[in-house]
């Protein structure tokens, strides 16, 4: 039976907690599957936001965990690596923000593993989140929380490179980090960047869309133009990927910017659409008439109180 919308959007902003008991069983058929990237980082997918690793013989850093439920499988990935025993033993988790389908394994790898983010991050999973008509996410267990966190960066020297994590503020949310496999030459972008589609920028949690178009023009700047880099969600991508998708972000922004400065209401922004560049960028959890909405409330500073499904 396919999801209805309302409960994904409980799953994936508040984790399995927050979720009604059905939809746990969605779980069943998920399987993890790992993708070489680059020198010692790999990509795992299943649900949720893409996992990025680095194996060796120091063990594992993991750049998100996806769902508790999935947290054995995910293990099991690990082993198959096949670079060493040592290599599947979880050392450090480091959270890309706060939503659950990126933090909800932290209740399993906590106990074996330090788990870093931003300071936001441990700020929201630690207190009640409302996302509005009743939705509220509760608190994580102290065993999932972040027992390290940062400000502006951090890094770990781990299997032989430096992993940095930078912070973008006020982009998908107000916790968002990015992270650096500097000697592998990979980016994980967390859900700062949606790979080929419009994002989910969670207004609710700090977010802002101009914030994020500057957050990604801060990481093309900054990163190798040969660099390969992992999206929060969509397939592996390259840096002139990230590349389209800020030209994306830079020109819908502008145009509903405009209309606005003429007057336009949200309906008529979305009934003028976008430039057919951006065809079937819609076509992801996040439609093109959310997206609109999404600059339109973030650029009138409107939250959009608890009454928008974000779906996500």
């Amino acid at each position: 039976m396919k999801r209805s919308r309302t409960a994904l959007a409980a799953l994936l902003v508040g984790g399995l907690g927050a979720a009604p008991a059905a939809t746990q069983q969605d779980f069943e058929d998920v399987r993890i599957e790992a993708t070489h990237v680059a020198g010692s980082v790999y990509m795992l997918m299943g649900r949720g936001g893409n996992i990025g690793v680095s194996s060796g013989p120091d063990g594992a850093v993991m750049v998100d965990d996806q769902f508790a439920p999935l947290a054995d499988r995910i293990r099991s990935a690990l082993r198959e690596l096949g670079r060493s025993d040592a290599a599947s033993d979880v050392r450090f988790v480091l959270n890309t923000h706060w939503h659950g389908d990126h933090t909800g394994g932290n209740v399993e790898f906590g106990p074996e593993a330090t788990i870093i983010a931003h300071e936001n991050v441990r700020a929201r999973l630690s207190t009640p989140q409302d996302r509005g008509e009743g939705n509220v996410t509760e608190p994580s267990p102290p065993e999932a929380l972040p027992v390290i966190t940062f400000e502006h960066s951090v890094s770990v020297h781990f299997n032989g490179e430096e992993i940095r994590a930078l912070h973008i503020p006020h982009g998908h949310t107000d916790g968002d980090a990015v992270i650096w496999f500097t000697d592998s030459n990979v980016v994980h972008m967390g859900d700062d960047f949606f790979a080929g589609r419009f994002p989910f920028v969670d207004l609710a949690s700090g977010g802002s869309v101009e914030g994020l178009e500057r957050g990604i023009a801060h990481v093309l700047e900054n990163i190798p133009p040969d660099a390969q880099v992992i999206p929060g969600h969509g397939p592996l991508s390259t840096v002139d990927d990230l590349r389209l998708y800020h030209r994306m972000l830079r020109e819908t922004i502008a145009s509903v910017r405009s209309r606005m400065e003429d007057g336009a209401t949200l309906e008529e922004v979305q009934a003028a659409g976008v430039s057919s560049d951006w065809d079937g960028w819609g076509e992801g959890f996040i439609s093109t008439e959310r997206w609109l909405e999404t600059i339109y409330r973030s650029l009138s500073s409107d939250t959009g109180g608890g009454h928008v499904d974000h779906g996500h």
